[in-house]
């Protein structure tokens, strides 16, 4: 039997481990919330991911920007990207910047060669190779989704909703999440979440717990797309 103080979540003398607390019950509610899931974006609410949605065995981070890829070849080209920012609400000069800024960044690692293309295509099979550090650490290395470092994403941060993050709590997320001397990662965190907010928050100014889920699996940027057709 482990002992108490093995089982400890807080240290008297690192404050910080009491400010930003785990969730203790989160066994009860998620079976193995240790184990990353390569399929499916789990949680309490959705225990089998995103009800009737085919993850088509992509990597749950594959499921994340399959949605930009507009005619399903695995490939990824500048314009697809523009075409994806602009079919979830995006202005055309931020979907410009976007569909040049992310391939340029993000296309030569997931190559197979060594000799750049001049299209830079982001090839979808290798998109775990451009994680980037400073995030919450939802994705593993491999791109599997998991649900202790998502649950922790509320746990620490979410002090005035339990499920949803406010502008500054996700203010206090981003600088918690920062690794020293990544200024690449940090900016490419600080730049998607706070899209995420312009795009997603709710009524309230908050971003929604079941908004971050479908961040993660792309669920969100199809439910998007289909709002800005409505409309």
């Amino acid at each position: 039997m482990a002992s108490d103080f093995s089982l400890a979540t807080y240290a008297q003398r690192a404050p910080i481990t009491g400010e930003r607390n785990l969730n203790l019950d989160l066994q009860e509610q998620i079976p193995k919330p240790y184990l990353a899931r390569a399929l499916v974006a789990v949680d309490q609410s959705h225990p089998n991911g995103t009800e009737g949605r085919d993850h088509h065995n992509l990597s749950v981070l594959q499921q994340h920007v399959a949605f930009f890829d507009r005619n399903k070849d695995g490939i990824i080209y500048p314009w697809e990207t523009y075409q994806g920012f602009r079919a979830i609400g995006c202005g055309v000069f931020l979907s410009l910047g976007a569909g040049f800024l992310i391939n340029f960044l993000l296309g030569y690692s997931t190559q197979t060669g060594w000799i750049p293309s001049p299209l830079l295509p982001i090839y979808i099979k290798n998109i775990h190779k451009c994680k980037h550090g400073s995030d919450s650490e939802t994705y593993d290395t491999e791109g599997r989704f998991d649900p202790a470092k998502f649950d922790a994403i509320f746990s620490k941060y979410a002090n005035t909703y339990s499920d949803a993050l406010t502008g500054d709590e996700l203010h206090t997320m981003l600088r918690a999440n920062r690794n020293l001397t990544d200024f690449i990662g940090r900016v490419i965190a600080s730049a998607e979440w706070r899209l995420l907010y312009s795009l997603a928050k709710d009524e309230r100014g908050v971003l929604q717990r079941e908004a971050i889920r479908g961040l993660f699996d792309g669920s969100l940027f199809e439910l998007l797309a289909e709002k800005r057709k409505r409309e």
